[in-house]
């Protein structure tokens, strides 16, 4: 739910700012009316005035600032009062951070000023704009409707009147029934109720009624402002989510009550805000705008973790990610630590790859490339890749083949730096010196020919097919074009292309192919699924099975690594496979091509 921290005395502990003080350059004499509730026999009328001197070097005569913020149950007659004779004066108390306020309460050891402003700034004084104007006639003062009359109006002259002569109140409420706020966190309210400065501008001072021809004291010595207490409720200003701030007690004094407690403005901040204020998501927690709580429904609206898979201590939003994600998650992941990248830190960097027997989560999951330096390619379709950062695969140079390059393909001899030469014999000869072995048989496999005892394949993909068991070989992704000799089906009329019924047709880049003993597999990403069969095809990574196969390392149809592809083919809806074959159509993607093969499935063939 949406938070609200308690309201306290802001005033607590921090001294106002005044123009003057009385007894500042010399002893002054001056006269007041004493208050009758601290007499002992109530006298008729006023009362006689007393009289008294201040001097701000002298304790007992004294009468600072700091006297309107005290305790005012610990020192109830403790007063601040002003130099003798001055028309203006300013009181000023500024916050160290911003507020919230509720109400201001003056109480007033001479009579109420005739006029009077109360000021609030939320710019640390750069600025300030009024919260109510007093007087006791708002249209020659001020210029404007008496609230008395005008309900709403920003001048009131129910708290000018200079009677009583002493303990008179000034008081201000933030919210009124003129002032309804539904959300105490909305930009309105924040415009209302926020405030890191609170100025009282006393204007005109006026007489007591007491003042008869009869007085023998001197006028002048009346002459002045004297405030008791000045009483600012309010609270930390924590966008709904604290409900407590941090208070902290700045200092004891002997004096029995007299321990000090300031409001401090650092909410204790929930929801997974951060901030003095609670005015930003916490670092890990930034997958989704910050708002704050809801105070008309009481909703938290808290702060959502980003998904980083415990490789980063951060994130930040990004409002071009937010939007690309249908506004469901906006979080980048900061300083992907553990070797991963990515706006999640999901993958692993080039020349790392992902170790799949561990959680993602794992600080282990990115295992460096293992490959072999003089079998391994250093220019790859992606030249920071040293392996396939899904399989850790390497990328051979011509004729070697293995998960990490360190040998030749079967039909290839000579491994070193330039990577392996083909044999220049009909079969395989001796890797180390190219001597064909003559004695051993040969497999006769016609181009595009099916070999019923090898396409046997497991129906299940599981991420063990990921990995390569010790007999396993793989395809050199930059082979002698030589060795690979296909006849590629050709994209013909409309008819010939619809009577091939193809149950699927994929862009899509191939990544790596694989001989796995007793067939191949081609590792490809598939970024576009123009047509597809009962075989469920996502925009991923995924294998296809050429059942053209041979043991020199081919598959046919043609499939180099690094190239995107247009594949129309067929599916082996029992095992769930993608296969392509010599009836298969495949050819390097065009966007001419896309097009024309999308027409065709769209109106063509019916």
């Amino acid at each position: 739910r949406a938070c609200n921290p308690p309201v306290g005395n802001l005033a607590t502990g921090r001294t106002p700012v005044t123009t003057t003080t009385c007894g500042q350059n010399s002893t002054e004499l001056y006269c007041f009316y004493p208050d009758q509730n601290l007499l002992h026999h109530v006298s008729p009328g006023c009362g006689q005035p007393r009289c008294s001197k201040c001097n701000i070097n002298q304790p007992d005569n004294s009468h600072l600032p700091a006297d309107m913020t005290d305790d005012f149950f610990a020192n109830p007659t403790s007063w601040w009062q002003s130099a003798q004779g001055v028309h203006r004066e300013e009181i000023q108390l500024d916050f160290e951070t911003e507020f919230y306020l509720t109400h201001v309460i003056a109480v007033f050891k001479s009579p109420r000023p005739a006029a009077m402003v109360l000021e609030r700034s939320q710019d640390y004084g750069q600025t300030w704009r009024p919260y109510k104007y007093f007087s006791v006639n708002c249209t020659a003062t001020f210029g404007l409707q008496d609230d008395l009359i005008e309900e709403g109006s920003m001048c009131t002259s129910r708290y000018s009147d200079a009677v009583p002569c002493t303990r008179g109140e000034v008081i201000y409420r933030a919210l009124s029934p003129a002032n309804k706020i539904e959300d105490p966190y909305s930009p309105e309210a924040q415009d209302l109720l926020k405030l890191t400065n609170l100025r009282l501008l006393l204007l005109k001072r006026q007489e007591c009624p007491c003042h008869g021809s009869g007085l023998v004291e001197k006028p002048q010595r009346f002459a002045h402002y004297a405030i008791y207490d000045l009483i600012i409720r309010g609270s930390c200003f924590c966008n709904g989510h604290a409900e407590e701030s941090l208070h902290v007690l700045v200092g004891f004094l002997r004096e029995p009550g007299s321990c000090v407690g300031i409001v401090h403005g650092k909410c204790v901040c929930r929801h997974n805000t951060a901030g003095d204020h609670c005015e930003k998501c916490a670092p890990l927690y930034n997958d989704q705008p910050w708002k704050p709580g809801d105070g008309k429904t009481g909703a938290p609206n808290e702060c959502r973790k980003c998904r980083c898979h415990n490789h980063a201590e951060s994130c930040h939003f990004d409002l071009s990610v937010w939007l690309a994600s249908g506004k469901r998650s906006g979080g980048v992941c900061d300083n992907c630590k553990h070797n991963t990248e990515g706006h999640r830190c999901q993958r692993c960097k080039p020349g790392f790859y992902r170790d799949r027997g561990k959680p993602l989560s794992s600080p282990e999951v990115c295992k460096p490339c293992a490959c072999q330096p003089m079998g391994s390619a250093n220019a790859t379709f992606s030249s920071s890749w040293r392996c396939h950062p899904r399989t850790g695969f390497c990328y051979c140079k011509p004729g070697v083949a293995g998960p990490t390059c360190d040998r030749c393909l079967v039909g290839y001899w000579g491994f070193g730096e330039n990577g392996c030469r083909p044999c220049d014999c009909a079969r395989d000869c001796d890797q180390r010196t190219g001597t064909c072995f003559n004695g051993e048989p040969f497999f006769h496999i016609p181009i595009g020919g099916r070999i019923p005892d090898l396409v046997q394949t497991p129906t299940n993909e599981s991420e063990e097919e990921w990995k390569w068991n010790d007999h396993e070989q793989g395809f050199s992704a930059l082979r002698h074009p030589e060795k690979c000799v296909c006849k590629e089906k050709v994209l013909g009329s409309v008819s010939d292309f619809c009577q091939m019924k193809y149950a699927y047709v994929i862009k899509a880049r191939i990544l790596s192919a694989h001989d796995k003993g007793t067939h191949a597999e081609v590792v490809v990403k598939v970024k576009k699924v123009l047509k597809s069969g009962k075989v469920k095809i996502a925009r991923s990574n995924r294998s296809i099975y050429p059942e053209s196969w041979t043991n020199r390392g081919c598959t046919c149809p043609i499939l180099n690594p690094g190239t995107d592809y247009l594949i129309a083919g067929q599916e082996d809806s029992r095992t769930g496979k993608l296969l392509v074959n010599m009836n298969s159509l495949v050819k390097p993607w065009k966007a001419y091509l896309g097009k024309q093969v999308s027409d065709i499935l769209r109106t063509g063939c019916k």
